[in-house]
């Protein structure tokens, strides 16, 4: 039974869920069209890693995945327990020449996992072709495929906070 007590409190507490809500939709909105993340996995103590980098993704299920080189600092920091990663949206140039301006972009938190599943790994790449397609995916995608199934890269599930 709706209560004028229940209408009073969702007054108050919708005003306050609107305004927490615009920064994580607005980041989620710039996943659909940004082409680059930019992220960091986070250290032990809460700071972020000095090693930051800009990457393609593809964002799927509330996650957003990306393939990298196995030995890169990112798919090792998973392998050391450093699963916490800070990510942010938009395309500022490389990471180095961008000068920190990616820190202007939309903010995420996310806790990163490897993702081996043959099936998400399929699913992940073909979004990954229909978004880069223009961007020398003809190269890059058989070249994924192929790494991903040596070893050579590996493919990280960003699973992105509530």
């Amino acid at each position: 039974m709706i209560t004028r007590r229940t209408l009073a409190i969702g007054a108050v507490l919708t005003p306050a869920f609107l305004l927490l809500r615009p920064a994580r939709g607005a980041a989620e909105d710039s996943l659909q069209t940004s082409k680059l993340v930019y992220l960091t996995p986070i250290k032990s103590n809460g700071q972020e890693s000095r090693c930051k980098s800009e990457i393609w993704f593809t964002h799927l299920d509330n996650s957003v995945f990306v393939v990298t080189d196995s030995g890169a600092w990112r798919a090792r920091a998973l392998g050391l327990g450093l699963n916490r990663t800070r990510i942010w949206v938009g395309e500022f140039g490389t990471w180095k020449e961008a000068d920190g301006a990616f820190r202007q972009g939309p903010e995420l938190m996310a806790t990163g996992s490897l993702e081996a599943d043959a099936e998400v790994q399929a699913r992940v790449l073909e979004a990954m072709g229909g978004k880069y397609d223009s961007d020398g995916w003809s190269n890059w995608g058989p070249r994924f495929k192929t790494s991903l199934a040596d070893g050579s890269r590996v493919m990280i599930r960003y699973a992105l906070d509530a």
